[in-house]
């Protein structure tokens, strides 16, 4: 009995993370962004700075810059992921997740 609903339960699991690109609209295939979400401007102008700082030819920067210009980077991806307000689990946190549904079960 253990195994079938261990079987079971592996089946819902696997099936539950088809990913959403299956179900994108046949017209326009390669829009797979929401349209109802509007990117903020401070969220723009972030964007555009790491543009920016990939733009720059770093072979001619000294190495005080190049610091500064990854210390910037990792700045900016920070405020990134804060702005998104979504909830991030590891791999670990998954893993405990999974095996705690299986002792529950």
């Amino acid at each position: 009995m253990k195994k079938v609903s261990l079987y079971l339960m592996m089946m819902v699991l696997s099936l539950s993370f088809v990913p959403s690109t299956i179900f994108a609209s046949e017209k326009n295939p390669s829009a797979i962004t929401a349209e109802g979400k509007e990117v903020p401007a401070e969220v723009k102008v972030m964007l555009t700075r790491l543009e920016e700082i990939k733009a720059i030819d770093k072979s001619t920067l000294s190495r005080s810059e190049k610091r500064e210009l990854r210390k910037e980077v990792r700045s900016i991806n920070t405020e990134l992921r804060t702005t998104n307000n979504g909830v991030y689990l590891s791999v670990g946190a998954i893993i405990i997740i999974i095996l705690l549904l299986i002792l529950i079960l």
